[in-house]
């Protein structure tokens, strides 16, 4: 593997913004970050490609936690092949690593489906697979959202023994409605296998917000949507959330799943290192041609996301992490600050040791964009993917 020198760019680490510095890429690992000045002095051997960044912003690689599918293809199509062209059209959009997110399904088609999106991975030519997220099946049918009440079910240990061993131990986070019947057990069961649980796509009330709290559901699934709201006698999922600043939390950026104003709330009142910027990104998303299928239903873009059509009923974003992050922006956060949404925080919340800051030693996973919100080039396990500059 080549070295690779990132110059002349505004370096932002995760920690602190850095201006005119470089960032020096050796066996897939960030081996310096330094001064424009000490690049300039700096002797290079010939084996290092040096790119001139143009003063542009260089950042760690964005981490979506939570998508179902990109460029037509996804994890509805129950495809190891779907997964993998998912993974190289995203590194075009900045993703560097992801998490594909499977809706439940019946109980042996589900089964099926985290066989082959879990042997996606080491297969990768894009974004890298960090594991799977299961949207489910162990939440509420009182907030579904566009899922199928047909494929839920009660808490089930056997079952989620079934799906950790399908998966070949590689789920990474999973969705679960803490007020749900035996969901200590279920708990104390993923946090052995250090499975991050997320509440969402639930009906609890603050009592079972604290108890899931308790056994370690400690982040949570698309903050305001698919949950039990705010009410002055029972904070409910969404004050909780609020109140307790230990809970981290996802957003969809776009505009329409979260009022702008609330994510002014939001910084305001949560830890920022404790919000997570996901796109929940569907199928169709960035597909040039219809017809637009999602989770097996024909789906209509307008405004910006999904409707299902036989309905009209939102079924999901088509929002990319980079206009995510152009949007937070737009909401009122710092471009730092948004970048730690996309890359940092996620990387913590999910526990991705050495990703998602700009320290020697760190995965050489890294994205170069300008003021337009423009990615010109994303360096995935220090190789080029993408490379306008």
């Amino acid at each position: 593997m080549g070295s690779l020198c990132l110059y002349n760019g505004t370096v932002l680490t995760g920690f602190a913004a850095m201006e005119h510095c470089a960032v020096l890429i050796e066996g897939g690992v960030i081996s310096d970050v330094f001064s424009q000045r000490r690049f300039e002095q700096k002797r290079f051997s010939a084996d290092v490609q040096l790119i001139d960044t143009g003063g542009t912003y260089i950042v760690p690689g964005f981490i979506d936690t939570h998508i179902h599918g990109f460029g037509g293809f996804g994890t509805d199509d129950a495809s190891t092949e779907s997964v993998v062209e998912m993974s190289r059209l995203l590194a075009g959009y900045g993703v560097t690593a992801f998490n594909p997110t499977l809706y439940p399904a019946e109980p042996k088609a589900m089964l099926e489906a985290v066989r082959k999106v879990s042997a996606a991975i080491g297969k990768e030519s894009g974004a890298k697979i960090m594991g799977l997220h299961l949207e489910g099946p162990f939440i509420s049918p009182e907030r579904l959202g566009v899922q199928r009440p047909e494929t839920l079910s009660p808490v089930d240990l056997s079952f989620m023994e079934q799906l950790w061993e399908a998966s070949g131990g590689h789920i990474v986070n999973m969705t679960v409605a803490p007020e749900l019947k035996n969901m200590r057990e279920l708990a104390l069961f993923c946090v052995k296998k250090g499975i991050v649980l997320q509440a969402g796509h639930t009906n609890a009330n603050y009592e079972n917000m604290v108890e899931g709290m308790q056994v370690g559901i400690l982040h949570t699934t698309h903050l305001f949507n698919a949950m039990s709201k705010l009410d002055h006698r029972n904070p409910n999922a969404v004050g909780a959330v609020l109140i307790h600043p230990e809970m981290s939390c996802e957003i969809i950026a776009d505009g329409v799943h979260v009022h702008p104003d609330l994510f002014t709330l939001l910084r305001r009142d949560k830890p920022i290192d404790k919000i997570v910027l996901v796109t929940d990104a569907l199928k169709p998303t960035e597909q040039q041609t219809g017809p637009f299928i999602a989770n097996g239903e024909e789906v209509l873009l307008r405004d910006g996301v999904f409707h299902r059509k036989i309905d009209d009923v939102i079924a999901g974003s088509s929002l990319t992490m980079i206009r995510g992050i152009q949007n937070l922006v737009r909401f009122g956060f710092s471009l730092e600050e948004a970048v730690k949404a996309a890359s940092t925080n996620p990387a913590q919340v999910m526990r991705f040791a050495r990703r998602g800051t700009i320290i020697p030693g760190n995965e050489a996973d890294l994205v170069v964009f300008n003021s337009q919100f423009q990615v010109l080039a994303t360096v995935v396990g220090g190789s080029l993917k993408k490379n306008l500059l």
